[in-house]
């Protein structure tokens, strides 16, 4: 059912606009907050436009777009925002790739990692 890459969210500083994925909506509305404040954050601070993706092995992607033309684009401040995100937010992150694999690409997750 789901083989391709899966927008879970996004966020564009061009639009001003947010997206949430419905497929998702089973998410507690604290994590779908979180995700929402997360994202207008960064397109507030870094700029373009910021999407969460899951890829086909079920990990969480971060795509960030911007156009050629927006010289307030910040590059640099893009990859050392999402590397503090990766970090401050890796537990949220971890649980919503081991989300995506049990209930979307079906994967029997064993707990037994003691």
């Amino acid at each position: 059912m789901y083989k391709d890459k899966i927008v879970l969210c996004g966020a564009s500083a061009y639009e001003q606009k947010y997206y949430f994925n419905e497929d998702f909506k089973e998410l507690p509305q604290s994590v779908q907050d979180e995700l929402h404040i997360m994202c207008v954050m960064y397109t507030t601070e870094i700029g373009g436009v910021l999407t969460l993706e899951f890829d086909e092995e079920g990990e969480l992607q971060f795509r960030v777009e911007a156009l050629e033309a927006d010289a307030m684009f910040d590059e640099i401040g893009s990859a050392l925002r999402i590397k503090q995100i990766r970090k401050e937010k890796q537990e949220l992150l971890e649980a919503l790739e081991l989300y995506y694999r049990v209930f979307f690409l079906g994967e029997d997750v064993s707990l037994d990692e003691e």
